[in-house]
């Protein structure tokens, strides 16, 4: 992967030019793509830093691509779409995407929104206020205090608290977590879940980090008890 460098998947010539130009002023280098076909070899041969994904594409629709990508990368992605509906925002984020920004849209937005999911990404650390997760060493620091955390319950406290507030499902989670695809239950991830958070609760008492949203799932968000 190069640093630095954003695929913008977008069939607008001019919403294409207008962002690149925009990314390249901040300081990114830039592919465009205008066929929805060519994103998936073009990943395959040389990572971005970031794409930016349009939803509707000739060939093959964003919608689509996002959850080709997720079956092979991590790559960080922001949908572009024109389409307001709330179920489609939602469909797009369920899908694997990091971010999603509505047309018509601010270029300058856009590169906010890129710096931002860059840096939640950046270097396989993800850092909050409480929190430091560092991939290449598979370690968690809440607090100053070093969590004693299984690969699972590792990725499980990543991909949660990459989005503070977010709330992601069951379904999100076993298949962000398990690449493979093998057959895990509900079940499985509740407890892996429940020993997450003894874990933190035995760290630092009286505050709770993971919640359950009835229903739902799970989110990542600081609460003291």
């Amino acid at each position: 992967m190069k640093e630095n460098r954003v695929l913008i998947v977008e069939d607008e010539p001019k919403l294409a030019s207008l962002l690149s130009d925009y990314l390249q002023s901040s300081g990114y280098k830039t592919e465009t793509i205008m066929d929805g076909l060519q994103v998936i070899p073009a990943l395959k041969q040389n990572m971005p830093s970031l794409m930016l994904l349009d939803v509707m594409l000739p060939g093959k629709d964003g919608m689509e691509i996002c959850k080709e990508v997720r079956r092979f990368s991590e790559i960080p992605i922001i949908m572009l779409t024109a389409r307001v509906e709330e179920i489609d925002r939602l469909l797009g984020l369920e899908l694997g995407a990091d971010d999603y920004i509505c047309k018509p849209f601010s270029p300058r937005e856009v590169v906010a929104r890129v710096k931002a999911v860059m840096r939640r990404s950046r270097g396989g650390v993800i850092q909050t206020e409480e929190l430091v997760l560092d991939e290449s060493r598979n370690t968690a620091i809440l607090k100053g205090q070093t969590l004693d955390l299984t690969v699972v319950e590792f990725q499980l406290l990543k991909l949660l608290a990459s989005d503070p507030g977010r709330i992601f499902t069951r379904n999100q989670l076993i298949d962000r977590i398990y690449h493979d695809h093998r057959i895990v239950s509900d079940r499985t991830i509740d407890s892996h879940i429940k020993k997450l958070r003894r874990k933190i609760s035995d760290a630092l008492p009286g505050q709770e980090f993971i919640h359950s949203v009835y229903g739902i799932g799970y989110k990542f968000e600081q609460v003291d008890l």
